[in-house]
């Protein structure tokens, strides 16, 4: 069913009803908050309430039953292990420490490896990835590093820090490339695949695009602004039609200090999180780079999203300056219907905002090689969502980020476009765009008709004054999470405007009776989680949604056990859990063979901050970030 079909059937069922009742329940959908394709599901927790009700929800649950989802959901965990439905299995593909090489040392649980040792061994805290196919039983696998837990690299934990130490932290972050085939037993890495890569801190790359070369982007070791070292805290990722990678710098802000005590950090750094403390990485003791005094304009070359091409070793990768500076979550892509490339981005913080690059150029599906300039020049939007009072569900319009409009003028502190670009959270904020509860993952519909985004929860909502509560932030320091879903005018994602509404809301009916801390009806006692981090799509249109929440399993958060992964039909709104990982452990970066018969999960930093978990090795072995690959017994599609 399409998104209007479904509440077409709604519309009738409620016809049969007196309208007085009608008039009841279209009050309670907008109260309650389920605006799912099928609206019919948001009805249930209010028309269950009647005799006369309880046949119309019957009827409504029958005709909108997920004809997507397939397998049995499985319940909330505490286990230290990944669990997967009935009929599933899952092996393990790659640790942290594993070798990526031939030659390559293997991993040494004890912290005492060197610098040298991870740099041919898989990074640290796996995150968003992507699939590359060679053949059907060969392919390469692009993925995330993002950060390194300081207690589990070093076995001083960080309290002995030395120059080798520190580059072995930059060494375990970026982005690992490697081959892959499939053989009798499953998924393995190639060592010896040819195309097998390390891009680490120090990688050099290439600034492109209207910022490149700007003042504010050159140093003492680059003149030129436009050759930088490295990338880190790569979060989520992206993948593009003419084969490249895209991997997204997130908090960047993290990896610098100074002892300088007379440095005065400018307002505009202060806005990204910059301070002059780094105690966790310690980089900027060991690499003057990262010393905000001794090199000022560093930290403005980092927060951009990277293009890598996964199939040339030797190639250089190439920051998108284009596409702004801030917190990257992820780089949905999707060539839309005018042939024009549209990106959905998303900055992760508390009260930051959601983005939309759309490329001057257009695809052209004949050749490729052309494409690769299309992230070089093009107009970056960020979102404004609105809606009447106590609404969930409203209109919205992308604001245009170029220099010279909408107040971006050197009255305002924006002197050209490669400033607004630096400066790309202070644009948002001039221009009036929505601030919202972390915008992180952004998942198109493989059919392109509407587009999501993860807003995984929010502490200052309702507290700070530029961030009230309302429209698809609807709860005051809120600690669940939602999914915001738009569709764009006319279906095409270049419009300025579109239309939204609140997919599903995340809570704890157990706990919350009643009101948005129960969550959107879709959310039970059975399927119950919080903070919804990754999105993604498959080819059958299920949609995929990881969590990076609170696992203590108490109070607000009883019954949720361990973070998840779950299953989601955008038609019915269906949700099932599919899987849910060890203690202390993020669930994270997703991609499926072609086929969609193996689907590849990550599982990040089990164990954190001292948890007693021993994933995946058991025993009392090191927790080590991991990614697994899930199949099915009987060789089907995912999900089915």
């Amino acid at each position: 069913m399409s998104y209007n079909n479904s509440h077409d059937l709604c519309s009738n069922l409620n016809q049969e009803q007196d309208s007085e009742f009608t008039q009841l329940t279209d009050k309670a959908v907008s109260r309650r908050g389920f605006l799912t394709g099928a609206g019919a599901l948001g009805l249930g927790a209010f028309i269950g309430m009647s005799p006369i009700a309880n046949s119309v929800q019957a009827a409504i649950q029958t005709q909108v039953k997920s004809t997507l989802i397939g397998f049995e959901p499985i319940a909330s965990s505490t286990a230290d292990t990944v669990v997967v439905p009935k009929g599933y299995k899952l092996t393990s593909l790659i640790s942290w420490g594993d070798p990526i090489f031939e030659g390559a040392p293997e991993f040494d649980p004890t912290g005492r490896a060197p610098a040298s040792a991870q740099a041919l061994q898989f990074g640290d805290n796996t995150d968003g990835m992507s699939l590359f196919p060679l053949s059907s039983d060969r392919a390469v696998l692009a993925v995330n590093n993002e950060y390194t837990n300081t207690d589990l690299l070093y076995d001083h934990k960080g309290d002995m820090m030395t120059a080798d130490d520190v580059l072995k932290a930059q060494n375990a972050h970026g982005v690992s490339v490697f081959e892959i085939q499939q053989t009798a037993q499953g998924w393995v890495v190639d060592r010896s695949g040819k195309l097998n890569r390390r891009i680490t801190a120090n990688t050099p790359m290439q600034l492109t695009g209207p910022a490149a070369g700007h003042d504010l982007l050159k140093t003492a070791a680059d003149q030129t602004g436009r050759e930088v070292l490295g990338t880190f805290n790569n979060c989520a990722n992206g993948e593009t039609p003419w084969g490249t990678y895209l991997t997204c710098e997130e908090n960047f802000h993290k990896y610098f200090g100074t002892e300088d005590e007379a440095h005065s950090i400018p307002a505009e750094q202060k806005r990204y999180g910059l301070k002059a403390v780094d105690k966790r990485y310690q980089w900027s003791k060991f690499d003057q780079r990262f010393d905000l005094a001794k090199n000022p304009n560093e930290p403005n070359r980092h927060g951009w999203v990277v293009e890598i091409d996964p199939m040339d070793p030797e190639s250089k990768p190439l920051k998108r300056t284009a596409l702004g500076r801030f917190k990257h979550e992820n780089a949905a892509l999707m060539v839309d219907d005018s042939g024009h490339v549209v990106v959905y981005l998303g900055d992760d913080e508390r009260g930051e905002n959601l983005y939309k690059f759309v490329s001057k150029g257009k695809y052209d599906a004949n050749d490729q090689s052309r494409n690769r300039d299309l992230l070089v020049d093009g107009t970056l939007y960020v979102a404004k969502f609105s809606a009447d009072h106590g609404e969930l569900k409203g209109k919205g319009e992308w604001l245009e980020l170029t220099f010279g409009k909408n107040g971006l003028t050197p009255e305002n502190g924006f002197n050209s476009q490669a400033e607004v670009l630096i400066h790309t959270r202070l644009a948002a904020t001039q221009v009036g765009g929505t601030t919202m509860d972390r915008p992180e993952w952004v998942a198109v519909h493989p059919n392109k008709s509407s587009a999501c985004c993860t807003l995984t929860n929010n502490k200052h909502r309702g507290k700070k004054e530029d961030q009230p509560v309302g429209g698809p932030n609807p709860r005051a320091e809120n600690k669940y999470g939602q999914i915001v879903r738009w569709t764009p005018m006319n279906g095409d994602h270049t419009a300025a405007e579109f239309s939204w509404d609140l997919f599903l809301i995340a809570g704890n009916p157990s706990i919350h009776q009643a009101g948005l801390l129960a969550g959107s009806s879709n959310i039970t006692t059975e399927n119950m989680f919080n903070s919804p981090d990754g999105l993604g799509f498959d080819k059958g249109g299920r949609l995929w949604i990881m969590t990076d929440g609170k696992y203590s399993n108490a109070d607000d958060f009883a019954g949720m056990g361990n973070n998840q992964m779950l299953c989601a039909d955008p038609e019915t709104g269906e949700i099932h859990r599919f899987l849910t990982g060890p203690i202390a452990s993020e669930v994270t970066g997703l991609t499926f063979s072609p086929d969609q018969k193996s689907m590849f999960v990550g599982i990040q930093d089990p164990g954190e901050k001292g948890k007693p978990s021993h994933f995946p090795a058991g025993g009392d072995s090191k927790p080590r970030s991991t990614i697994v690959v899930i199949t099915r017994e009987d060789g089907g599609v995912i999900g089915a």
